[in-house]
């Protein structure tokens, strides 16, 4: 079998944990609003990308919603391949601090999607959450902005992503 680059066989991942980068983002605050995250699997083999439009929002709520998001994505490798453990890295001081409860959530909103990553995370024997500096989850900021590129302007419809594989982009309805 030939492998063209960034192919990878589903065999020579290793699933043992996987690593997700997310971010979420608006232009204003509230305004147009994006998420984009990244996974990779123990080898650093990418294996999900993910840039969707979200709607109007705060950016509060793009970042948690890029993290309800990547959840439901990876779930089928909880349910296929036994996955245990994941690490999550943030740049959002925010997301961090509130999932580890040293912050109180006072937004009603935040809570509400809060609720339902924290059920998510329960999944799972380990979840190491890592708050990183902003220039670590630059690809998860790209992804972002190629979607806030696309719905706002039109433009970035065949946008080669990290593993380069074309870019399937996709909308959330505006739940709130």
């Amino acid at each position: 079998m030939n492998l063209t680059d960034g192919e990878v066989i589903l065999a020579d991942l290793n699933f043992e944990y996987l690593k997700i980068y997310f971010d979420g983002g608006s232009r204003g605050n509230p305004g147009p609003s994006a998420v984009g995250a990244v996974v990779y699997d123990k080898n650093d083999n990418i294996i999900e990308e993910i840039a969707e439009y979200v709607g109007q929002c705060t950016n509060n709520v793009a970042e948690y919603r890029s993290l309800e998001k990547v959840l439901d994505v990876i779930k089928k490798y909880k349910n296929n391949y036994n996955v245990r453990r994941i690490i999550i890295n943030t740049d959002s001081k925010l997301v961090h601090n509130q999932l580890k409860r040293i912050w109180k959530i006072k937004d009603e909103n935040l809570f509400e999607i809060y609720k339902k990553i924290v059920k998510r995370l329960k999944d799972y024997e380990i979840v190491d959450l890592r708050l990183i500096p902003r220039e670590q989850n630059s690809a998860a900021d790209r992804l972002v902005n190629i979607a806030l590129d696309r719905e706002i302007y039109g433009i970035g419809g065949n946008k080669t992503l990290l593993n380069g594989n074309n870019i399937k982009f996709g909308t959330i309805e505006d739940k709130s």
